[in-house]
């Protein structure tokens, strides 16, 4: 457990990146990492859309100005018409096992020696206008990757962490 907790604890937001391209295996690795996340009754109600030609960065990084200049761009999806519904109050969970993709993805980013951060500000009507097939999923977030550049290093509250106590009660 102790490579896990240090892996949980040194992944940070990155939001600069150096021009060294992402090779095609370590974005493989991402995907292979999101397809191993665990979604409700195993559903998979998600997609992930890699954005790596210089047109399509492009296209992306105009529907947001957090594209910190990446290369690669992975944007997550969910389809709530696939995803599996609690019968007792009707709780939708695609949006939840998308965000079990996306925290897959940053964690195995960092694990390869990437960067990468949840990008959730973006105007997800232009990106569907932009990128049709991404039309008919909620769009969740963006993740764009690459080599962490130094000055995108952790952010200042990165390590301001509440206790334990204030978070968790024991019952």
């Amino acid at each position: 457990m102790t490579d896990f907790l240090q892996l949980a604890h040194d992944r940070y937001s990155c939001r600069a990146f150096t021009d060294r391209p992402v090779e095609a295996e370590k974005v493989d690795a991402l995907l292979d990492a999101a397809v191993a996340a665990p979604t409700a009754v195993d559903r998979q109600p998600w997609h992930v859309w890699v954005v790596e030609t210089p047109e399509a960065v492009e296209r992306l990084s105009a529907c947001t100005r957090f594209g910190f200049g990446a290369r690669v761009i992975l944007v997550v999806g969910a389809a709530a018409d696939e995803a599996w519904v609690r019968k007792y109050d009707g709780r939708n969970f695609a949006d939840v096992d998308a965000s079990i993709v996306g925290t897959h993805i940053m964690l195995a980013a960092h694990d390869l020696g990437l960067g990468t951060t949840w990008v959730g500000h973006f105007d997800a009507p232009a990106v569907k206008e932009a990128f049709p097939e991404m039309a008919p999923y909620d769009l969740v977030a963006l993740f764009p990757l690459g080599y962490p550049a130094p000055e995108g290093g952790p952010a200042p509250k990165h390590l301001e962490r509440k206790s334990v106590d204030e978070l968790v009660t024991r019952l």
